[in-house]
């Protein structure tokens, strides 16, 4: 009886796996997309802003995060963190990988620019 209860266990457990597996890890991604969040830390004349890019997918990392961006100038801030390659496009990182769940973090000091994600592959394989 309990070698039965085992068997059942382990073939669920199997089962779940080869769904997953054909399924693609990426589409349990799909409702967990790139974050962009900005937070107000000074507030002196030029405000300085708080930046944070997180990947939310607890399973996969993302690579090739761009950013819509607006007029942001490189001047304000590391291009290896955030870089501007034309009018409303920057990308993250260099577009390199950002692991699940991780965040890269940059302050600047303008006005605040509005930036949302845009363009994000997961990497699942």
């Amino acid at each position: 009886m309990l070698n039965q209860t085992v068997f059942k266990l382990m073939l669920g457990a199997l089962l779940a796996f080869a769904y997953l597996f054909n399924q693609g890890w990426s589409s349990k991604c799909a409702a967990d997309i790139p974050t962009v969040k900005q937070t107000q830390v000074g507030f002196k004349k030029p405000p300085i802003f708080l930046v944070e890019v997180q990947n939310n997918c607890p399973m996969c990392p993302v690579i090739d995060v761009h950013v819509k961006c607006g007029n942001f100038s490189q001047d304000h801030v590391n291009p290896n963190l955030f870089k501007v390659l034309g009018h409303n496009d920057c990308v993250v990182n260099g577009g390199l990988p950002l692991a699940p769940l991780q965040k890269i973090s940059f302050n600047y000091s303008h006005r605040k620019f509005v930036m949302s994600p845009s363009i994000w592959y997961f990497q699942c394989e």
